[in-house]
């Protein structure tokens, strides 16, 4: 049985054939069809952290595979009042066929597929969010953006910087990051994806200077500057990626037919302008459509591979 925390448990031919199912799948809805590969199956989603696109698509996902979703927010599980982790994740598993949970720190992920006797997966965690990551990859193959790319992430080195490091280090492309100093990758993850990238062959580059990540990239991504969790540090960010803000200047540096994706909600006229984002280069809301499928992806996988 495989759990899917992040793209560092999986190989390049796996990440491949998840998306190679999601297109399959995806094509299948825009014929009409609905498939039954997961007839009579339960997926239990547990939400410790608010979300818009991760319930919608989770829930739709299931039940265009033939299954049923039950959404767990925090005032609706015994984990709010303090059930361990382990208890309920061995509750919870003799109930139901999948798990998904957005969650806080990566490590209750992590305890919670130690006592799981059925797969889960990784709705976001403070660490990773690989499942925007089969979204971004799915895009970029459908904008024929697949093929030896560059790709610029322009922000904070957070869940989703750490996520494109893996999937740069596991597939095998050009990823360059800039940030301010203060807010640069984490270093575990980063060197742990040196590691892959000695294998697959990727190239990753650090900077603090966003002209020079964006220069000739083939796809531009950035995201939030606060995260959940992070009010608090709204404006001491601001003022730190003050000159990190996608706009139309810096876009204009990368490739003509570049592309920009961004995970949402975004912030217009702080990490993107409202100009980059409504443009034509900017392909958001086929990225947003693409968890649905992404994730039906993964949930077929896993299915296959217990």
């Amino acid at each position: 049985m495989r759990h899917f925390l992040t793209l560092a448990d999986f190989s390049k031919d796996e990440i491949l054939e998840i998306l190679n199912i999601a297109k399959k799948l995806k094509s299948e809805v825009k014929a009409g069809k609905y498939s039954n590969i997961l007839a009579n199956q339960t997926l239990g989603m547990i939400f410790e952290k608010n979300s818009t696109r991760t319930r919608v698509s989770f829930e739709t996902g299931i039940y265009q595979l033939g299954g049923h979703g039950i959404f767990l927010s925090s005032n609706d599980t015994q984990l709010g009042r303090g059930e361990p982790i382990k208890d309920t994740a061995r509750v919870l598993s003799s109930m139901v066929d999948l798990i998904m949970m957005r969650t806080h720190a990566h490590t209750r992920l992590e305890e919670f597929a130690a006592y799981s006797s059925v797969p889960l997966i990784n709705g976001l965690s403070d660490d990773f969010h690989p499942m925007q990551l089969l979204a971004d990859y799915l895009t970029m193959q459908e904008c024929g953006k697949d093929k030896n790319p560059i790709v610029a992430y322009i922000g904070d080195g957070n869940n989703m910087a750490h996520s494109w490091l893996m999937l740069a280090a596991k597939l095998g492309f050009e990823l360059r990051i800039a940030s301010p100093k203060d807010y640069a990758v984490d270093k575990k993850i980063l060197k742990r994806a040196e590691e892959f990238a000695k294998i697959s062959g990727a190239k990753i580059i650090l900077s603090e200077n966003p002209k020079e990540a964006i220069a000739n990239a083939d796809v531009v991504t950035t995201d939030t500057w606060a995260s959940m969790g992070q009010e608090s540090e709204k404006e001491t960010r601001k003022a730190a990626f003050k000159d990190y803000c996608v706009d139309s200047a810096l876009m204009s540096i990368a490739k003509s037919d570049a592309i920009f994706l961004h995970c949402l909600p975004a912030y217009r006229g702080q990490e993107v302008s409202e100009e980059v984002l409504e443009s034509p280069q900017s392909k958001i809301f086929q990225e947003a459509e693409n968890r649905l499928h992404a994730q039906k992806g993964v949930m077929v996988w896993l299915h296959q591979n217990r």
